[in-house]
C-alpha cells in the first residue's frame, strides 16, 4: 500500500521523475516525464537510458553517472536527444538509491525549459546575426537609443545625477548605476553610452535576473561547439559588445561562481569561450546596475566584495520619485506628449484636481509607473478629451492620491486657485524676461512649447500683461 501511495503522488507532481536501477534500465518513469520527453511510459518502462537517449553517453548521463559513483549530482541544465528526434533541455538534480551501503540505483528529478532556451536561443541567434553584421559593417550604430536630453527632471536630487553622468561620459571607467525599479537606470546607460566615445559601437544589455545561472556562462562569455550537449560557435556578451559598451542589469542576481569569473575577465582583459581553446582580448566598457543599495547587496552576500570595488569606480544614484515631486508635472507632459501621436489625440494637459493625485501618490513604481499611469489615462478618455481629469486616472492611484492629499493639502479650491495663479505669473514673468518669445520662455520654465501655448491661451496671457 505505501510504495502504491508514493507511485499516485509522484505520478500526479509537476515534475518530471526517472528511477533506474544499478544498471541503467528504466524501473520507474512519471507521465510529467513521459510530457517533457514525448515518448509514453510503454516505451521507456525497462529500457536502457543511453538507449532511450542516443545522444547521452556513460560520461554524460547524471543518471549514469550518480549510478556509478554513488555521488548525488548538483542542479545542472542538461540538453539531450531522444527517440524521437526531440531536443529538450531540463534542469536536473539527480539522487543515489542506497541499499545497506550499496547502490542500487538512481532518481533525477527534472523541471521542463525547453520552451525558454528555444525562446532565448532566437534571441542570442538574432543578437549574434546583428554581432556578424557590425562586424561587416563599422558604421552601423550600437542599440542605445537615449541619449541625455530624453532626461527629465530640474529637481536638485536628479539634476545631481544627471550631472555626475555626464562627467562620466568623458572616460571609460566602470560605472555603477543604483536606485529603484522604474528610475531610468538603462535610459542613464544608454545615454552615457551615446555621450562618450565609443557612441558609434556597440550597446549590448543583459538582464542578470532574466536568464538561469546555468544559461548565463555561455551567454556571457560565449560557447564553442561541442563544449557540451547541443553547443554551437556563438560569441558572447563581451565579443559582441567588442570596443564599446556592456551594460549588465540587476547585478546581485548574477551567479557568484559568475561574478568570479567576470573579476578575472575585468582584470585580464582576457575572455575565452566556453569550450574554447583560444583567449581573446576585450575592449568593453562595463556599466552596472541594481534596484537594491550596493551596501545592502554587498551584507546579504547577494554581491562580491572585489568585484564592487572593480565596478564603483563611479556611482551614479537615481533618486526615486518620491524625492522629486517637482519633476511629476514635466514628466506628465512629456508623457503626454509621446502618447498624442500613439492615441491620435491632442491632449494638452492635466486638470489641477488631476495633479493633486499625482502630487501626492507614493510611486513605488517610479517614473516607469507614471507613463504607465498617463497611458491607462489615455485609454480612459474620449477622443475629444484634451484634458487629463481625475476620473480618468487609475483607480489605485486615485485611492492613494485621495489618502494623502486631504491630510496634506487644504481644500481643492483654495489649492486650484493658488496653483492657477502662482502659474500664471510664473508664465508672465518668463515671457516678461524673454520679450515674449515663446520659444525662450518654454525653455527658462522647463516645458515644451506646446504646453506652454496651451498655458497662455488657457490664461488668457496676452501680451500687454508684460508691459
Amino acid at each position: 500500500m505505501g510504495a502504491q501511495f508514493f507511485e499516485k503522488i509522484l505520478s500526479i507532481v509537476d515534475v518530471g521523475v526517472h528511477l533506474v536501477d544499478q544498471e541503467g534500465i528504466t524501473v520507474f518513469y512519471n507521465d510529467k516525464m513521459a510530457e517533457i520527453d514525448g515518448l509514453d511510459r510503454a516505451q521507456v518502462l525497462g529500457k536502457s537510458i543511453l538507449d532511450l537517449y542516443p545522444s547521452l553517453t556513460h560520461e554524460t548521463s547524471t543518471l549514469a553517472k550518480v549510478v556509478q559513483t554513488g555521488k548525488e549530482w548538483p542542479e545542472k541544465i542538461q540538453t539531450y536527444v531522444n527517440l524521437t528526434g526531440k531536443r529538450i533541455t531540463t534542469i536536473n538534480r539527480t539522487y543515489p538509491l542506497m541499499d545497506n551501503g550499496r547502490i542500487i540505483g538512481a532518481v533525477e528529478v527534472a523541471k521542463d525549459i525547453t520552451g525558454i532556451v528555444n525562446l532565448h536561443d532566437q534571441i542570442l541567434d538574432l543578437r549574434h546575426q546583428l554581432y556578424q553584421s557590425k562586424q561587416r559593417d563599422n558604421k552601423i550604430k550600437g542599440a542605445a537609443r537615449y541619449d541625455f536630453s530624453d532626461l527629465i527632471g530640474q529637481s536638485k536630487p536628479f539634476v545631481d545625477a544627471l550631472s555626475l553622468a555626464k562627467k562620466t561620459s568623458r572616460t571609460s571607467s566602470p560605472v555603477m548605476i543604483s536606485g529603484p525599479t522604474g528610475t531610468g537606470k538603462e535610459l542613464f546607460a544608454q545615454s552615457i553610452h551615446n555621450a562618450g566615445v565609443r557612441r558609434n559601437r556597440p550597446f549590448i544589455a543583459q538582464n542578470c535576473a532574466a536568464v538561469p545561472a546555468e544559461l548565463m556562462e555561455g551567454i556571457m562569455f560565449g560557447t564553442s561547439r561541442g563544449a557540451f550537449t547541443g553547443a554551437i560557435d556563438r560569441a558572447g556578451l563581451f565579443e559582441q559588445a567588442g570596443g564599446g559598451t556592456l551594460f549588465l542589469d540587476e547585478l546581485n542576481s548574477l551567479d557568484l561562481f559568475l561574478q568570479a569569473k567576470l573579476l578575472r575577465v575585468l582584470e585580464d582583459g582576457i575572455v575565452r569561450r566556453i569550450g574554447g581553446m583560444t583567449e581573446l582580448q576585450t575592449d568593453v566598457r562595463i556599466i552596472t546596475a541594481m534596484n537594491i543599495d550596493p551596501k545592502e547587496a554587498l551584507e546579504k552576500g547577494l554581491l562580491r566584495y572585489d568585484l564592487y570595488f572593480r565596478l564603483n569606480v563611479v556611482n551614479v544614484n537615481l533618486p526615486p520619485l518620491q524625492q522629486r515631486k517637482e519633476d511629476i508635472h514635466l514628466l506628465a507632459y512629456h508623457f503626454i506628449e509621446k502618447f498624442n501621436p500613439l492615441f491620435d489625440m491632442k491632449v494638452t494637459g492635466v486638470s489641477p484636481s488631476a495633479q493633486n493625485r499625482l502630487m501626492y501618490y507614493p510611486w513605488p513604481g517610479n517614473v516607469r509607473e507614471l507613463s504607465h499611469a498617463i497611458e491607462s489615462a489615455f485609454n480612459m478618455m474620449e477622443i475629444e478629451d484634451d484634458i487629463i481629469e481625475e476620473h480618468h486616472l487609475p483607480a489605485n492611484l486615485r485611492e492613494a492620491g485621495s489618502q494623502n492629499a486631504h491630510m496634506l493639502i487644504p481644500s481643492a479650491d483654495t489649492l486650484t486657485d493658488r496653483i492657477k495663479q502662482l502659474e500664471r505669473e510664473a508664465i508672465v514673468d518668463a515671457l516678461q524676461k524673454n520679450h515674449y518669445n515663446i520659444t525662450l520662455a518654454a525653455q527658462a520654465l522647463g516645458v515644451k512649447r506646446q504646453a506652454l501655448q496651451y498655458k497662455i491661451n488657457r490664461y488668457g496671457i496676452a501680451k500687454k500683461d508684460n508691459q
